[in-house]
Order: structure tokens, then sequence, then C-alpha cells
């Protein structure tokens, strides 16, 4: 089996796609030649644009659109060129609007960019271990101002909670009603962002005394997962393949980037973690990190976590998987757990 196939296989979260070029929406004047679409296109790749015309219209000019951003305009039935290096992994939504015999119609078909990346398969140390309640259902783990903060899930026993992270004290708790399952918290400016499951709700507290600011309710019509932040925007997974970019004035999802390891999207990104400008995250059931490049979604590295379960002294169910990332920036380590698990670990990661 090749190395990255074997990649593929530890991130068993991964869907693979249909085929592209499918037609969506067209009118029976004009429709794109998806025949001539490729099953899958990478980064480096042009795509010609252009469309049918079977009963022979004598066209004047058509518009081009992806992504319902304008690429450009053509005079008659001309094609035109679009390079794909600058567009983010996933869906590319194509639109044509042609103008003809002073009419206009539409056609629309959609391909699907993939990464044109190998992840390489990253090594992991453990250089300590620290207690971790067995009580909590790990969602979200954040280091700030060198104390560790964690959210957990699961309805009526959801809590946030700030501890000393060596000996297990817990600082301070703030236990969620029980009409809410906890998800995953990040800080950003002395302020605890926590997001709960499927109630589409979420919490603003004090970072230094916890007290709760503001209840917001979420922008998009998406469940609550991992959240993180790099000093300046929020994000935050909903379950799919998608990373939401997220205003923290606002609270609205900005924009979005679609995970993918090679030609195969990575569904069910779970917890978050900003660390030297890419996104590590948890893929939920799997024993693994991916590690993600911001820009475009391409899953860069991966890091197998599954000898972690052997080291536990409790018991753990199918639902007690690893979740939970927290990147401390004064030792430069990471620390690493899951739902339910007894142990906390800091390990240091490389090539």
């Amino acid at each position: 089996m090749k190395k990255h196939n074997l990649l593929y296989v530890i991130l068993l979260g991964i869907t693979f796609s249909n085929c592209g070029g499918k037609k969506k929406g067209e009118n029976s004047i004009f429709s794109f030649d998806s025949g001539q679409f490729a099953t899958h296109y990478l980064p480096q790749e042009n795509l010609d644009l252009g469309i049918l015309n079977p009963k022979a219209k004598e066209i004047d000019s058509i518009v081009y659109y992806v992504n319902d951003i304008k690429a450009g305009t053509t005079k008659g039935n001309s094609k035109l060129p679009f390079e794909l290096k600058n567009q983010k992994l996933g869906y590319q939504y194509l639109k044509a609007l042609v103008y003809f015999e002073g009419e206009n119609a539409e056609a629309t078909a959609r391909i699907e960019l993939v990464s044109d990346v190998t992840p390489k398969l990253l090594k992991y140390k453990v250089i300590n271990t620290y207690p971790h309640d067995t009580g909590a259902f790990t969602e979200g783990l954040e280091f700030y101002k060198d104390t560790l903060y964690e959210s957990t899930g699961l309805k009526g026993k959801s809590f946030l909670r700030k501890y000393d992270y060596k000996t297990g004290k817990v600082y301070k708790q703030i236990d969620l009603d029980a009409q809410y399952f906890g998800e995953g918290t990040t800080i950003l400016n002395d302020k605890i962002y926590l997001l709960t499951y499927q109630e589409k709700t979420g919490f603003i507290y004090n970072a230094n005394t916890m007290k709760l600011e503001k209840t917001f309710s979420f922008d998009k019509d998406i469940e609550g997962w991992g959240m993180t932040n790099d000093g300046k925007n929020i994000y935050q997974s909903d379950g799919t393949e998608k990373i939401w970019t997220t205003n923290p004035e606002t609270l609205k999802q900005i924009s979005y980037i679609n995970v993918y390891s090679g030609t195969s999207k990575i569904k069910a990104i779970n917890e978050l973690e900003w660390i030297n400008g890419k996104f590590y995250v948890n893929v939920w059931q799997k024993d693994a990190i991916a590690v993600v490049n911001p820009n475009n979604g391409a899953v860069g590295g991966i890091l197998d976590l599954s000898g972690l379960r052997k080291s536990l002294s409790n018991t753990i169910t199918i639902e007690d998987v690893l979740n939970g990332i927290a990147y401390n920036p004064k030792t430069k380590t990471i620390f690493v757990t899951g739902k339910n698990w007894d142990k906390l670990f800091e390990i240091t990661v490389s090539e």
C-alpha cells in the first residue's frame, strides 16, 4: 500500500465525491459542455468555460461567473480560460449569462476542485501525562494565559471550566442549563466563546470572572462543533467538511473552506486548534489529527494518535473518542485528550 493511501485509511471519515460536471438547473437553449469536464480538477489546472448552442442562436456575448463572482466576458460564443489556482477546494459553481437576439438566458454547472497535496505522516512524542476528569465529555480545550480551559458536552452534564492542568484542580466552573449540549470553545480578547450542539445558541463569558456577558444565535442553520481563533477571527466547525470564518464582533459567518485530503472530503471535522498558522483538527471517531492549510482547506499532515488509547487506565466506550487539542505557547507543546479519558497528554510533533 502506498504511503498516501495509508494516510487516507487513518482518516476514514472521508467521503469520496461524485464526478464533477453535473448539470444543474440548465435551460433548454444553452448548456455548459459538461461532457468535456474532468472528474476532478487540481489547483494548477485551467478550465475553459464554454457553452453548447444546439439551436444555433446568434450570440452577442457571454458573461461567465464562478461561485457568483464574475470571471470574464466573451464576444460571441468563444471560450473563456479560467485559472483555478486561487480557488478554495470543493465545488466550483459555474454560470453563463448568455445575451442573444435581444434576449438573455442562463446555463449552470459545477466542477470539483481537489487537493494536489500528499499529506505527510507526522510523528509525536509524549513528554508528560496529567490527570483528566473522567466525567468530562470533552468538546473544547484551549490555553489562555497559561491556564487550561475546557468545555464539555451531553445535556445535563455540560460545563465550562478553567483549571490547573498539572493537578486537575478546578479554579472555576460554569454549568450549562440542562437544555444545552455544550460544544467547542475559544478565547479572544478576554472573552470566552462557547458553542452548543443543536440548539443554535452560543454564549460569551468574561475570561477573568467567567460571568456570562451575552447569549447569541447562530447566523447560519448549522450545528456547533469545534472552535478556535487566530487572534483576529474565530473559526468553527459544524460536523461537515467545512471550517467557517466568523466575525467575533457580529458573530456572523463570513466564509468557509472545505477540508480535502487528495480527492476526498474529510467530513466530521470536530475540535479545532490554530497552531503556527495551521488548523489542527480532530476528525470525529478517528484517533487522528489532520493539519489543514487555512487558505484552501488542503490536508498537509496527519498525526495518528491511536497509540494513546493504550495508555489509558479507565475503560472507555465507543463514544469516548479522541477530542481536545490545546497549544500552550509558553511551552510550545500540544495537549490532547478525549471524551471521558483519564489522562491529558502533552506531546511534541515532528515529521
